[in-house]
């Protein structure tokens, strides 16, 4: 089928998002979810964001690459929120060529980044709890910025990478994606030419990512936890692990849904099962992050405490 439809290109200007193939009344119930989950992706991750910024005690390392975990989450899920928003009120639920590109890029770059971010805030507990006396050192403003410069540009790399073999493909006259924004498992399914090298570099590249940055993160657990259990008293050990919590959480929830879509042989098999997933790392772990740092983080919740008790006095 595919050689046949080679013979004759006749390459898409725009595709057709098919998205959640549902009833009528269901769509504007689902407009409505979506809609109640982005409001909160907003408040959550600026709200993180400013309190951060506004008070000084979190102006540590710590919190620097909090603020960063949350400018992410608020990117990558404004790069898809507002256009299926709209597609939900829409009968033609179409993007042009050139917007579902530049979505992909833009998903793939936040996404890359958010994976080696987690990444380097393992490595500072790992400084923090393993080397305090040098932490100072190590994870100073200089360091902190080159680390997060770092993680953007390998999400730079991989999005020019996968956007550059992805949209090298012809689609000829299918330009019906079964997904609600632009993704590569979509975008492969209907191209009209052989797809095998494609299906390589994303799971080589997606694969390479992944277990780097989880072995980083695993590595730097095993030092914290040896670490950790050698202090003596139970309440010096869970004080000292507790600062872990919160980044092991949001690590489990958002490797668990990338390996689960990406980084297995059989990901792209179901097309139902894959926009279930990917729901959930577009839109509801970038909503979970900010309640998960603040309803288990002490200084978080000090912090929002004064703000908004000096907020309500000065009124």
């Amino acid at each position: 089928m595919k050689t046949e439809l080679t013979r004759n290109f006749s390459e898409v200007t725009e595709f057709i998002l098919l998205g959640f193939r549902t009833r009528p009344e269901l769509q504007i119930l689902l407009f409505l979810v979506f809609l109640l989950n982005y409001i909160l992706i907003l408040v959550g991750n600026l709200s993180m964001v400013i309190v951060i910024k506004v008070e000084s005690k979190l102006h540590t390392p710590m919190y620097f690459f909090l603020r960063n975990l949350s400018c992410l989450d608020l990117c990558y899920s404004t790069v898809i929120a507002p256009k299926t928003l709209a597609n939900f009120m829409s009968n033609e639920n179409k993007i042009s060529y050139n917007c579902c590109a530049a979505q992909f890029f833009f998903f793939v770059l936040f996404a890359t980044t958010e994976c080696f971010l987690l990444a380097v805030m393992a490595f500072d507990r790992f400084s923090a709890i393993c080397s305090p006396l040098l932490y100072p050192i190590h994870m100073s403003q200089k360091v902190c910025i080159r680390l997060v410069t770092g993680s953007y540009i390998c999400g730079v790399i991989n999005a020019i990478v996968q956007t550059g073999f992805t949209f090298s493909l012809h689609f000829c006259e299918e330009n019906r994606l079964d997904h609600f924004f632009c993704d590569v498992p979509a975008l492969i399914e209907i191209s009209c030419v052989d797809t095998s090298v494609n299906k390589v570099v994303l799971f080589v590249l997606s694969t390479f990512i992944i277990i780097s940055t989880t072995m980083a993160i695993l590595i730097s657990y095993f030092y914290i936890l040896s670490t950790v259990l050698k202090i003596p008293s139970n309440q010096g050990r869970k004080k000292t692990f507790s600062t872990c919590g919160s980044h092991i959480a949001v690590v489990s929830l958002f490797y668990g849904t990338l390996f689960f879509m990406y980084a297995q042989p059989g990901a792209m098999s179901s097309p139902q099962q894959i926009k279930i997933v990917a729901v959930f790392y577009t839109l509801v772990i970038p909503m979970l992050n900010p309640l998960i740092y603040s309803l288990r983080n002490r200084d978080v919740k000090d912090a929002v405490k004064k703000i908004l008790c000096e907020k309500l006095l000065s009124d």
